[in-house]
């Protein structure tokens, strides 16, 4: 994977910390950082080619007025306020591809001093083992600061450790074999008829994380049940749980929103025009 940064732009050292998405139902990780992007007003510093990411071309995801910034598969943008740089991927991995690609970033964050790997993604709510929806939206976490996936202080900001993750499962175990180098292309279990306790190792945020801690980043992948349709209010609870992880206020954004946050100006057309309520 080449990094092409933007000319007259370079990345910031002081970014310590990455955030990115993973892709998954409903694409909540993706409209978070959109929306992480747009309140933090962050710049795009340069883009990804990486031969293991599908093509795809749009116009300025933020903007309200064109600049001729066209919005391409995989970008970074630098939030140097918040020591913070953000990774954008629009498009799909190619099919079996996905290690790879997570292997690809791992090396870019390694390489470009990061300490901290957020990853925002999202889970099928029809395999929730356990709903509780007494207290709202819940956010589920991983971390790499333990061996079990715990973190202390993300227990205390009241969130939830992934039940499903052991790493001694053999797809968890595959994963991080794989992630490390040593694994063979034999031994692949996902090749099999995948299991129930098979499903989230097959994510992609599960990749990232395998490889990110791999490479010896911490690694807190911030997760949220949800199911298809207008995830809006999904990608503002990933986007805040992802502020309260970071240290950072909402408040000092100074966005459209009253609450600090800067709506993306992608997202008016994102669900298409409301409906005809003469019809009702």
């Amino acid at each position: 994977m080449e990094f092409v940064v933007e000319e007259g732009k370079k990345p910031h050292d002081q970014c310590s910390t990455l955030l990115l998405p993973a892709l998954s139902i409903g694409n909540v990780g993706q409209l978070a950082v959109d929306l992480m992007v747009s309140s933090t007003r962050a710049e795009r510093i340069g883009f990804f080619d990486d031969p293991f990411l599908l093509p795809c071309v749009g116009n300025d995801a933020y903007g309200p007025e064109p600049q001729g910034q066209l919005a391409l598969p995989l970008e970074a943008y630098d939030s140097s306020s918040n020591a913070l740089t953000l990774v954008q991927q629009r498009s799909p991995v190619v099919k079996g591809k996905i290690v790879e690609f997570a292997k690809n970033l791992a090396d870019f964050a390694a390489a470009t001093g990061k300490k901290h790997a957020v990853v925002l993604s999202s889970l099928d709510f029809g395999r929730c083992r356990n709903i509780d929806l007494s207290s709202g939206l819940q956010t589920y976490y991983l971390s790499s600061t333990n061996s079990d996936g715990t973190d202390d202080y993300c227990e205390q900001l009241g969130w939830k450790r992934l039940q499903e993750y052991n790493p001694t499962q053999r797809c968890w175990k595959y994963l991080s074999t794989l992630a490390e180098g040593n694994a063979l292309q034999d031994d692949n279990p996902f090749e099999d008829e995948l299991e129930e306790e098979d499903y989230y190792p097959s994510l992609p945020f599960a990749a990232l994380f395998s490889c990110f801690k791999a490479k010896g980043l911490k690694v807190t992948c911030l997760l949220c049940y949800c199911s298809e349709g207008d995830n809006i209010q999904d990608a503002f609870h990933l986007a805040e749980a992802a502020c309260k992880l970071l240290g950072l206020s909402p408040n000092n954004f100074h966005g459209n929103e009253g609450n600090g946050w800067l709506i993306p100006y992608s997202w008016k057309s994102v669900y298409g025009p409301p409906p005809d309520m003469s019809i009702f």
